[in-house]
């Protein structure tokens, strides 16, 4: 089943913004010995450098030249991982609102998501690895032995990204972060290229009703029955 993979198999894990992925992912990678790659954060991390260098959405060679220039490693720390680009701690600053909505338009253009597919079947093509985003199981590993798709209520899923925000000591209001992820939701769905959606063979599960250790443990039954 593992397509030869030398480290064991690729697992996908795709859906909505604030569904759970990162999360899960960290919990499922930790009990089966994976590494976790973190996709979103790769293009949250190019976003930010975007901002940061103040090039146009529209100057492709300028995109390509920072997607090409932009070293991305995830480091272990204290049961979790740190995002490091470019040798700095970014893993706070990419986690803000502006960037939230930025990175949706930075994933949208072409040049980004071909370099940036690219890195990550490079970071996985060897298995062991459970990778999250939004079209790992569609564009980047189509024949990944394992896919799950997990997905949430908008109105929990803004709840979550509420409580997140807060507890960081940001001034956010319950409405207008909820209509932020109904258009991140929108912007993902409807880009032109590697829009979010279930792939055909994806199993789906809803963390509106299920619990974290619900949802790790509908995975590794599937996983297991796999092995």
């Amino acid at each position: 089943m593992s397509h030869g993979r030398q480290k064991g198999i690729i697992i996908a894990i795709d859906g909505p913004s604030g569904a759970g992925k990162s999360t899960i992912t960290k919990l499922l990678s930790q009990r089966l010995g994976y590494i976790n790659i973190d996709t979103g954060a790769m293009y949250r991390t190019l976003a930010l450098v975007v901002k940061r260098t103040g090039i146009s959405l529209d100057d492709e060679e300028a995109l390509q030249r920072v997607c090409i220039g932009v070293a991305i490693v995830f480091e272990r720390s204290n049961g979790g991982y740190r995002v490091i680009a470019n040798g700095e701690d970014v893993s706070d600053a990419i986690r803000t609102p502006e960037i939230s909505l930025l990175t949706s338009e930075v994933s949208s253009r072409k040049v980004v998501r071909e370099i940036m597919t690219r890195m990550q079947r490079e970071m996985g093509k060897e298995g062991g690895v459970v990778l999250e985003g939004r079209d790992i199981g569609t564009v980047v590993f189509p024949d990944a032995d394992v896919k799950f798709f997990l997905s949430a209520s908008v109105e929990e899923r803004g709840r979550r990204r509420y409580e997140e925000l807060k507890a960081k000591g940001e001034d956010v209001s319950l409405d207008r972060t909820i209509a932020e992820v109904a258009r991140r939701d929108e912007q993902d769905s409807n880009r032109e290229h590697a829009p979010l959606r279930k792939a055909d063979d994806a199993i789906e599960l809803d963390s509106t009703v299920l619990s974290i250790e619900e949802v790790l443990a509908e995975m590794e039954k599937v996983i297991k029955s796999r092995l």
